[in-house]
């Protein structure tokens, strides 16, 4: 944990340096929503992205990551993340994560998003249910960062969505822990870490300009994952379904602006009683 280190701040032309990776990323998945069907391989859609962010003067910053070759994680069913996009055939019913990251002059945006293969009509009901809480945990989690406040709110309010997701839904969701969302920057993984679940300490106060990724990791069953012989891919111990969301948040003193969402998080925010503070650029 980051401990009572001072948090570090952004300035106003670094944030909007993160928001040119951070469309980057966002127009990335958008584009990757279309391309998502039965009968695409993982590598499929992880050549589709790298194209796309090379073609529009970015690089994907996964490949940075050492022993790791591909622009995309692309986890299935019961793998939570780090999945290697592969000759995996997508079928309908799947549940797709797609982890996307891209370093643009210098600066980096990191962000996830799953989805049934073959769309909502094909899926089992426990996994729209999933999708849906995953989603609004992130928004939760993102809605309690302001400056002055503590940094591991996060993981209470992701926490608390979930719980209560758990109660509407009748169902049983596993936070998985050994995974946490992180700081982000000139590198894409920088401290400190951040929890997805509730910790006894506070942890430091955010600052404005703070820059962070945030992403829930949510089960249909245990919170135990193991590693394959592969090095990379996390599975749920238990063979349950796994769903992932993840965007890149800056911490204003007027609000909040999520990098990698393209319309910077307006309309979800607000839903969530957070103050949208973009830049102008």
């Amino acid at each position: 944990m980051f401990g009572r280190r001072r948090l570090p701040g952004r300035t106003d032309e670094q944030l909007l340096l993160m928001r040119e990776a951070g469309l980057l990323v966002a127009r990335t998945l958008d584009l990757l929503s279309t391309e998502i069907r039965p009968g695409v391989t993982t590598l499929d859609l992880d050549r589709v992205a790298e194209d796309f962010i090379r073609s529009h003067g970015g690089i994907p910053n996964f490949q940075l990551v050492p022993g790791y070759a591909h622009t995309l994680c692309t986890s299935v069913n019961e793998e939570v993340v780090h999945g290697i996009p592969g000759g995996r055939v997508l079928r309908d019913g799947d549940l797709l994560s797609i982890d996307c990251g891209a370093e643009v002059r210098g600066w980096n945006g990191d962000a996830a998003f799953s989805v049934v293969v073959g769309g909502p009509d094909v899926a089992r009901p426990e996994d729209r249910d999933l999708i849906a809480a995953t989603e609004a945990s992130l928004w939760a989690g993102m809605a309690a960062m302001r400056v002055g406040g503590r940094l591991y709110a996060v993981g209470d309010a992701v926490e608390a969505s979930i719980s209560a997701a758990a109660a509407r839904d009748g169902r049983e969701y596993g936070i998985v822990e050994d995974y946490v969302g992180h700081g982000i920057g000139p590198k894409m993984h920088l401290d400190p870490q951040i929890p997805n679940y509730a910790v006894r300490d506070a942890g430091p106060k955010l600052v404005d300009g703070f820059t962070g990724a945030i992403e829930p990791m949510i089960t249909l069953g245990s919170t135990e994952t193991r590693v394959l012989d592969d090095d990379w891919t996390v599975v749920t111990s238990d063979g349950s379904r796994a769903c992932h969301f993840e965007h890149t948040v800056a911490v204003r003193a007027s609000g909040l602006w999520v990098l990698t969402a393209l319309d910077g998080g307006e309309a979800l925010l607000e839903a969530a009683g957070a103050a949208y503070a973009p830049i102008a650029a």
